[in-house]
């Protein structure tokens, strides 16, 4: 098997503190990767940056908002004081806090999403950009969903911001392609994770109509968005800019 080599790399994920996230995080140690892990409480960052240390990579955990600019400020201050460069970036924190009409939410509520889900890495990635293209460059990751492409019912606010990001992954890419920085669009679709079991366990017929909707007939385990997430964070990809991975068993295709 092919083994992704990210020695002497540096990656930042945001949300990595659970989930799809933690995976991220616990696979690009493995991988060879030191690892800042954010969320908005240390203690779980905190948590999972003692499983980095036992596999032998440096880990930084590291309390932020993705919703906050200022917050993100300071993240990526303490990325490089602590190790003076930036490699990988996985934008994938995320929140769709109502599934709901659109005639029931609020614009109060579409802020809420909207700065987390699309301004927030707008942010974190404009500011991290030319500061990875001083060491040669990097990989930029946005984590959409498949409700970025395939915008479902009750999920307005969350499908828009999803899409939003999508159209900036590939600004992005064209703005600092010349810089020797790859930007990239990981668009999962059902996966095991906090928040999709949270929803699971909520809404009547959602477990069951999760796996109806893909040809694979069944939801991912978290570890599976790997093989997506080092692709495009490694020189495999190294060909791969402004493009869109799709994991999704198939739903897509129906």
């Amino acid at each position: 098997m092919y083994q992704v080599n990210l020695e002497d790399k540096v990656a930042l994920v945001t949300g990595g503190s659970r989930g799809l996230g933690r995976a991220m995080v616990l696979g690009l140690a493995r991988a060879g990767a030191d690892v800042v892990i954010a969320s908005r409480k240390l203690d779980t960052c905190e948590s999972v940056a003692e499983e980095v240390r036992a596999l032998g990579r440096q880990a930084l955990p590291f309390a932020a908002h993705a919703g906050q600019m200022e917050s993100l400020d300071a993240l990526l201050e303490a990325t490089y004081q602590r190790f003076g460069r930036l490699d990988i970036l996985i934008n994938n924190a995320g929140t769709n806090p109502v599934t709901a009409p659109l005639s029931d939410l609020t614009p109060e509520l579409f802020q809420k999403v909207f700065e987390v889900n699309t301004k927030g890495p707008w942010y974190l990635a404009s500011r991290a950009a030319p500061r990875m293209a001083k060491h040669g460059g990097g990989s930029i990751i946005n984590v959409i969903s498949v409700a970025g492409l395939k915008p479902p019912a009750y999920q307005g606010f969350y499908a828009a911001t999803k899409s939003a990001l999508h159209a900036l992954t590939k600004v992005m890419a064209a703005e600092w392609a010349s810089m020797g920085v790859r930007v990239n669009a990981l668009a999962p679709g059902s996966f095991h994770s906090d928040m999709f079991d949270n929803s699971a366990a909520q809404l009547p017929g959602f477990m069951e109509g999760s796996i109806a909707a893909t040809l694979q007939k069944r939801v991912a385990e978290t570890d599976e968005v790997l093989g997506s997430v080092l692709y495009l964070a490694s020189d495999m990809s190294s060909f791969t800019t402004g493009t869109t991975l799709v994991a999704d068993g198939g739903y897509l295709a129906l």
